[in-house]
């Protein structure tokens, strides 16, 4: 069986989902930072030791934090960023400390990920998220942010791994950016910078250090128009691929619906060979699987029978 690490993204405190990853043969944990209890914020070291002490127990190896921490001001270069950016530069001593080699973030000011619609009707009525682009130019106001064109964003950037990487590089941490998702040029006047391949490579050219890699999200290269096995090819030949989001979509930039990881308009198949021909042995983990019969759909794109359906068919395609 062809080794990339299959992770699964697991809560930070014991429950079902971490027996069922160890039921799959799953065993690498992609998480957030925890929840603060215990007058422990979320980055304190104490706080990340439990939750890697406690996986670790249960056969986990926390492989990637994802999401960064708290990164609002960084992305809007707003006063206080200087804050977030030494809460970063912490989380990743406390990573090197721990042994958690990944840290998984995205550059997305306001949004994150967006989606228009989480009860678009899948294969056999599965509820699937779904991004229409005509809906969002309709809306009447921007956000608080006001117009932030790409280039600011850009120099946000840039002012951010100024002063991260340099932490990263003596620790030794994978800093792994997410491409924008969607990957639109603005939502509501603000700017999405990571929104092609070429966008990535300019990532990557500006500051060529072996810690400064990506996040190979297949649905948001897709959302491209890229080739994805080619993107995989390009960046993996370069040795930029730090880790991977294994899911699919079918559609355009303008709109796409999310789809069962074996029923979307990609070559999986191809992806999973191509990962193989450039020797990508990292984390990998299924990503947005649509909400099946029986369950709650209180976490859309995050329920667990599709991550279970999602990671049989990876499984099968590594064999």
């Amino acid at each position: 069986m062809y080794e990339m690490k299959l992770a699964w993204y697991l809560p930070t405190l014991p429950g079902v989902k971490w027996s069922i990853a160890k039921q799959l043969g799953v065993d690498y944990a992609v998480a957030p930072l925890p929840a603060e209890r215990y007058y422990m914020k979320p980055w304190d070291f104490k706080a990340m030791l439990y939750v890697k002490e406690s996986m670790a127990e249960e056969g986990l190896e926390w492989e990637v934090v994802e999401p960064a921490p708290p990164h609002y001001r960084i992305k809007l270069g707003l006063p206080g960023r200087d804050e977030e950016i030494e809460v970063f530069r912490q989380v990743i001593r406390n990573m090197a400390a721990l042994d958690i080699p990944v840290l998984c973030y995205n550059f997305m000011p306001q949004s994150g990920w967006y989606r228009t619609n989480f009860a678009v009707k899948g294969r056999g009525g599965a509820s699937v998220a779904a991004f229409d682009a005509s809906k969002v130019e309709k809306a009447p106001v921007l956000t608080e942010a006001g117009i932030v064109p790409d280039e600011k964003i850009w120099d946000n950037w840039k002012y951010f791994m100024d002063k991260v990487l340099p932490v990263a590089e003596e620790c030794r941490i994978r800093l792994a950016l997410h491409p924008d998702d969607p990957p639109v040029p603005s939502l509501q006047g603000v700017a999405r910078v990571f929104r092609s391949a070429e966008a990535m490579d300019r990532a990557m050219d500006l500051f060529p250090s072996e810690y400064n890699g990506i996040t190979l999200c297949q649905g948001s290269f897709a959302a491209m128009g890229e080739n994805v096995p080619e993107v995989i090819r390009h960046f993996g030949e370069k040795g930029k691929i730090f880790f991977a989001h294994f899911r699919d979509i079918r559609g355009d930039i303008r709109y796409f619906e999310e789809t069962f990881h074996d029923d979307g308009m990609t070559d999986m198949k191809a992806c999973v060979e191509m990962y193989k021909a450039v020797g990508y042995d990292g984390p990998i983990r299924t990503d947005h699987a649509p909400v099946m019969a029986g369950e709650s759909g209180d976490s859309p794109a995050y329920g667990v029978l599709g991550h279970i359906y999602a990671t049989g068919y990876l499984k099968g395609l590594m064999e």
